[in-house]
């Protein structure tokens, strides 16, 4: 693996320190307060508009600087976000939670623009199957350590002090962005990329064959990523709220997900193989939910726990190696639309959440069942892309 993905990892380890803590203990925070699914959804809603337009803005940033930029504003904004919840206090809840999205999705927007850029202008072939494992190890790892030492330091200092200690982090992060390599878009080569050069047209990012199977498979993907994402959250709050007892229980999924490597790495398989298999866990686990326990909530999230590490692994790597022969002005402009599509749908599974009023009930299981429409569709989609990009591979060389 080059030099620059491997300090590409290191920003990645730091970014999702942050994340892990965010991701886990302000929506504890926000759940605490009355139990409101709304209100978590509300908050995420407001996150993910951010994340889009930060993610948008930092790619058009990166025609004229380096990546060092945006994780530089992406640590800026994380330590807004936690002055904010720190010193902050308003008595409209709602626009409480509206202004607190607003930071947070700008510190994960600039972080993902420049680090999926970086990885997509800087990787080549197997590179980006070694940099998604590896980072799927790093992040398991952190998501052991970081529960627990949060946890801790939640016991001990409270909210209000562990909210000033990742703001010093996150001061941290943002001096260790200047050690980033200088990565930006080189410029454009021909006449026609000159034309399209930072314009990120949906026709340049879907224009080759195969693109209309992508484009549905991200669209379908967004609606069950955020499923899985808020609902892991959720399942797990149901079961305590009792914060070493949380990072306890993450600990347990993340080895989950190391077991999942360790099979991932002996057995060998073929990415589409390994891709249906995390489909299977992650649809039983959806449906385990439905007898509304705590051990059901503990046993789908190890299931869908290991379920995403096979999944998200070889889709992620799949999407990126799509994209790998178009030119630099495709590859940024496929990469904006991928995250703005999901952003969407995900926005889209959000607003369908604000009717929840608990874990069970028609309402919901509607919603498992559409998941799971989504979910098995997507195995197909990648896989006819998969054979659209070989069949053009193959009449280049004979051609």
């Amino acid at each position: 693996m080059p030099k620059s993905l491997r300090l590409l990892l290191a920003m990645n380890a730091c970014c999702s320190v942050l994340a892990i803590f965010v991701s886990i203990f302000l929506n504890l925070f926000i759940w605490e307060n009355g139990q409101s699914i709304a209100q978590v959804s509300l908050y995420n809603l407001s996150m993910y508009a951010a994340w889009g337009a930060a993610f948008t803005t930092a790619a058009k940033w990166l025609a004229r600087h380096t990546i060092r930029l945006p994780l530089a504003l992406s640590a800026v904004s994380g330590g807004a976000a936690f002055a904010f919840l720190g010193w902050v206090e308003l008595d409209n809840r709602t626009v409480w939670l509206l202004l607190l999205g607003l930071p947070v999705g700008c510190m994960f927007g600039f972080s993902q623009a420049s680090q999926n850029i970086g990885v997509a202008l800087r990787g080549k072939g197997g590179d980006f199957a070694a940099y998604f494992g590896t980072a799927s190890i790093i992040i398991q790892l952190l998501s052991v350590a970081v529960p627990i030492a949060s946890a801790r330091m939640i016991d001990g200092l409270g909210y209000g002090g562990s909210f000033a200690v990742m703001l010093a982090f996150a001061v941290l992060t943002l001096a260790f962005s200047a050690a980033m390599p200088a990565i930006r878009m080189p410029p454009p080569e021909t006449p026609e990329e000159s034309r399209e050069f930072g314009k990120f047209r949906f026709r340049t990012a879907f224009g080759s064959p195969g693109s209309g199977w992508i484009l549905l498979s991200l669209l379908f993907s967004g609606m069950f990523l955020q499923f899985q994402n808020l609902f892991t959250l959720l399942f797990t709050f149901s079961v305590t709220q009792d914060k070493l007892l949380i990072a306890l229980l993450n600990v347990l999924y993340s080895a989950a997900a190391l077991a999942g490597l360790a099979a991932y790495r002996k057995l060998r398989l073929q990415d589409g193989r390994w891709l249906w298999i995390g489909t299977w866990l992650l649809a039983v686990g959806f449906l385990i939910v439905l007898f509304r326990s705590p051990a059901a909530f503990i046993v789908s999230n190890v299931m869908t726990t290991a379920g995403m590490f096979f999944f998200s692994t070889v889709w992620n790597a799949q999407q990126f190696r799509f994209m790998e022969d178009g030119g630099t002005t495709r590859k940024a402009s496929f990469l904006v639309w991928r995250e703005c599509i999901l952003i969407a749908t995900r926005c889209v599974l959000l607003g369908l959440t604000f009717p929840l009023k608990e874990l069970s009930g028609g309402w919901f299981a509607g919603l498992i069942g559409l998941i799971l429409l989504c979910l098995f569709a997507i195995p197909v989609f990648q896989h006819r892309a998969e054979r659209a990009r070989a069949e053009q591979r193959q009449n280049s060389l004979t051609a």
